[in-house]
C-alpha cells in the first residue's frame, strides 16, 4: 500500500506545480486524463504520460516524483473544481430539499460534462490506492456535505437514526453507480436530463421517515 503524502512534500510538489509553464500544464491534464481514463490503472505510465504530452519524462518526474503523485494531483484540482461549483450552485437556495437537489444534479452534470474523470474516479483507479493518499480525503467537499446533512438532521428533515456520514455514502454511492450504468449502457440518455426523477428516490431514502 501507498504511504500517505507528508505535507511537507503536499507543499514541495504544490510549489513544483505551480512552478510548470501554463501550456505544459495544460498538455498534461489533456494526457492524464485521456491516458488514465482509458487505461488500466497499473499499466498506464509517466513514460506514457511524457509521450501524449510531449513533455520530457524527466520533466514530470522532477514536479511529480511518482506516477501516483502525478494523477492525485490532477484529481485533486478536478474535485476541487466541483467543490467550488457546488458551493457557488447553492447561493441564495434556503430550503433544504431544493440544496440537496441541486447538489445532485450538479454532480451529475459536471461527471457528463467530464466522463474522463468519472471513469478514472469510478471505474479505472483502484479505490485502495487512492484511499492511501491525502488527496482521497477531499476535506472541504466532505464537510460541506455533511454540514447540510447534519443541519438537516438537526431540522428533523433528515433521517436521524444513522449518522450524517451514512446518508453522505448513500447520495455518493447513488451518484457512482449512475454513472457506471450510463457508461455500461453506452451513454444514450442523459443521467442530468433525469435529475429530479433521480433525486426524488434519493429524497425518499434520506428523508425523515416520520415526515413521509
Amino acid at each position: 500500500m501507498l504511504n500517505s503524502v507528508s505535507e511537507r512534500e503536499k507543499r514541495e510538489t504544490k510549489t513544483m506545480f505551480q512552478d510548470l509553464k501554463p501550456e505544459i500544464y495544460m498538455r498534461l491534464e489533456t494526457a492524464v486524463m485521456e491516458i488514465f481514463s482509458s487505461s488500466d490503472f497499473h499499466k498506464a505510465s509517466m513514460r506514457d504520460v511524457a509521450k501524449k504530452a510531449g513533455v520530457s519524462f524527466s520533466t514530470i518526474y522532477h514536479h511529480y516524483g511518482s506516477k501516483e503523485n502525478l494523477l492525485f494531483s490532477f484529481v485533486d484540482v478536478w474535485l476541487g473544481k466541483l467543490t467550488d461549483r457546488i458551493i457557488d450552485h447553492l447561493q441564495g437556495i434556503e430550503d433544504l430539499k431544493e440544496k440537496m437537489r441541486k447538489v445532485l444534479w450538479v454532480q451529475l452534470d459536471y461527471y457528463e460534462r467530464n466522463p474522463g474523470l468519472a471513469k478514472i474516479l469510478f471505474m479505472t483507479l483502484p479505490m485502495k490506492t487512492w484511499m492511501a493518499d491525502q488527496t482521497f480525503q477531499q476535506k472541504k467537499m466532505i464537510n460541506l456535505y455533511l454540514d447540510v446533512l447534519r443541519k438537516g438532521q438537526k431540522e428533523g428533515v433528515l433521517n436521524p437514526n444513522v449518522r450524517a456520514g451514512i446518508l453522505l455514502d448513500f447520495m455518493l454511492g447513488f451518484v457512482q453507480r449512475s454513472f457506471f450504468m450510463w457508461v455500461s449502457r453506452g451513454q444514450k440518455e442523459s443521467p442530468t436530463a433525469q435529475a429530479n426523477f433521480l433525486f426524488e428516490m434519493v429524497w425518499l431514502a434520506i428523508s425523515n421517515p416520520d415526515m413521509n
